[in-house]
């Protein structure tokens, strides 16, 4: 069994695409309802990393642990039906769908009705109070039928959250979410997350330094495939590792 309760965690994670191996012994063990950013430089492996926890990829060596069951090596489906849901880089909603019918989509498994289309959605009550909830807490209940593809950027980000929260996961991964915003749509969207992930277990990957440390309650830095530190904001601004890593300039000024 794994060692320790973390909710998530990644024990001597390995991952080489023939001889170059990419992610190289990272370790890091995530708590109930803790906060977490992942940063480090371009290249780091941080998409590669989340892509292990959440099934895309097999490790090649080490091992992932969420709510005490080993999953490295499951497919997603299986990971996300244990409690673990990821958003992207790129916006993955359904676009012909509006808001709601997304939701919904999100809901049906999490709810025991798995995907069986020949029910009438209209009657499925619980279903519907989940989605017109989770509508509510993402901000979108003034576009609630809304297709997804003409919803704004930022919406649409919204939206793969709200999906997740919908799906009853209890572990969510978010990479690069604010990515492509405004200054006024990310500081907006920070306070949708803090507000809608109460009570869950965040990951994030973001290479905005500002969302980073305002979004997390420990920062991991990865370089170069390891975890190189995993500690308070304020911590992973001192460390002289960390400051080396990102070729000295101050953590806090960087994009």
């Amino acid at each position: 069994m794994s060692p320790s309760p973390a909710v998530l965690e990644l024990i001597d994670l390995r991952m080489r695409f023939g001889k170059t191996e990419i992610i190289r012994g990272a370790s890091m063990a995530v708590n109930t309802g803790e906060r977490v950013a992942l940063i480090g430089p371009n290249g780091a492996g941080k998409s590669t990393l989340f892509n292990l926890i959440s099934g895309r990829f097999a490790p090649t060596g080490g091992q992932v642990w969420l709510n005490g069951r080993r999953i490295d090596g499951r497919e997603p489906f299986e990971i996300n039906r244990m409690g673990l849901a990821r958003s992207f880089q790129v916006t993955n909603v359904f676009a012909s769908l509006s808001a709601f019918e997304n939701l919904r989509c999100g809901a049906l498994w999490s709810l025991g009705y798995k995907y069986a289309f020949l029910k009438f959605l209209s009657n499925l009550h619980d279903v519907n109070d989940r989605a017109q909830q989770v509508l509510a807490l993402v901000g979108l209940e003034r576009r609630r039928d809304v297709p997804a593809g003409e919803l704004t950027y930022a919406e649409q980000r919204a939206l793969e959250v709200g999906i997740t929260i919908a799906g009853g996961a209890s572990v969510i991964l978010l990479d690069e979410p604010t990515a492509g915003m405004s200054r006024s749509e990310t500081t907006r969207f920070i306070d949708l997350i803090l507000h809608a992930t109460t009570g869950k277990t965040l990951v994030v990957v973001e290479h905005d330094m500002s969302v980073a440390f305002a979004l997390a309650d420990r920062i991991a830095v990865l370089v170069r495939g390891e975890v190189i530190a995993f500690d308070t904001p304020d911590a992973v601004r001192s460390d002289a590792r960390v400051r080396e890593a990102y070729l000295g300039a101050p953590l806090d000024e960087r994009k």
